[in-house]
Formats: structure tokens, sequence, C-alpha cells
């Protein structure tokens, strides 16, 4: 009879892993460890450290997804509400994590990007799906006459995206969601802006 794969307990210890000690700080013994495997059982998975981290990545993605669908597809809120739902949803999760941990996409997007032309690559391709339900969203709202229309949807989403990432970045530097609170003020009075 064969082995259990330990597959997807290695992917669930390297995401615990590389939130706490980053790409470059997270060894495969290190994961190994957090997972009760042995280390050769890495190397049967993950041709590399790198497919690893895009796997480790995709999988932190799925739950990004499933977040973004339950803010930005209830029909029960004008898109407006919807887009400040989302962040909300995520405030709440941060403040979950004592404001310790940011995302994973926006920590490799900072320190993978130029080691790794793979992650670099995969995180792009993130990036590009990830503004696909922002930008309908805002669509939406534009279209309601519910924010202004000065700018392309796809901009403005991509512009959500990044500023909240750097919102973030700095929430995890002082350990508290001021940076956040303040985001979401002055992007909801200003760009996002309730026109109606």
């Amino acid at each position: 009879m064969p082995k259990p794969s330990l597959k997807d307990a290695i992917l669930d210890a390297g995401l615990k892993v590389m939130f706490r000690t980053g790409y470059h700080g997270t060894s495969v013994r290190d994961v190994t460890a957090a997972a009760g495997a042995p280390q050769g059982s890495f190397t049967n998975h993950f041709r590399s450290k790198e497919a690893f981290a895009s796997e480790v990545l995709d999988r932190y993605f799925d739950v990004t997804r499933g977040l973004v669908a339950e803010a930005l597809e209830d029909t029960t809120l004008t898109p407006r509400a919807r887009l400040k739902r989302y962040l909300d949803i995520i405030t709440g999760r941060l403040e979950a994590d004592g404001y310790g941990r940011g995302c994973l996409i926006g920590d490799l997007s900072l320190e993978a990007t130029g080691s790794s032309e793979m992650l670099r690559t995969r995180l792009n391709e993130i990036f590009v799906e990830w503004r696909v339900p922002f930008a309908a969203c805002i669509a939406e709202a534009q279209a309601r006459g519910e924010i202004a229309s000065d700018f392309e949807p796809e901009e403005l989403a991509d512009f959500l995206l990044a500023s909240w990432q750097g919102a973030i970045l700095r929430m995890k530097v002082d350990r508290n969601p001021k940076a956040l609170e303040r985001f979401k003020t002055i992007a909801f009075q200003t760009v996002f802006k309730e026109l109606t």
C-alpha cells in the first residue's frame, strides 16, 4: 500500500512558516519540520523552493478569491458598499492576527520578485486576475452614478489594490489599524466618494 501524500501538510506548514519568516528566511528544513514530514518528501512534491512558494501563493490566493467573492458578489449591498465591505473583511482578519501578519501576496511581491522571475511572473498574473472583480464592481458603481467616472475601472481597481497593500505594510510596522482606517477614510472621501 502506498504511503499517503504529505503534499497538503507541507503546503499548509509552508504558508505558516513563510508568513513568519518570509520567502528567503524559510528553509526546506523549517517547512518539513513544521509539517512533521521527512525532508525527502519535499523534493518528492516540489522541484524547487520557487515552485513550492508558487503553490503556497496559489493556495493563499484561493482563500483571497473567496473573500473577494464574499464581499463583491453580495448584491444586497451597493457596489460602493461592496468595495468597503471587502476592506472591512480584510481588516477583521488582520485584527485577528494582531496586526502582525499582512498579505502574503504583498509580502512576496516585496521580497521575492527581485530574485525569482517565476514568482514575479506568478504575482503579476495574480494581480491581473485580482483586479478583474474590483474593476467590474467599480464599473457598476460608475454606471449607477454612485462614484465618479474620471478614471477607467481597471485603473481604479489597480489603485485600490496597490494602495491597500501599502496600508497593510504600514500596519505591520505600526502593529495597529491606523493605516488601514486612514486609507479607507481618505479613499472613500476622495476617489470613491459617493455622488448620490
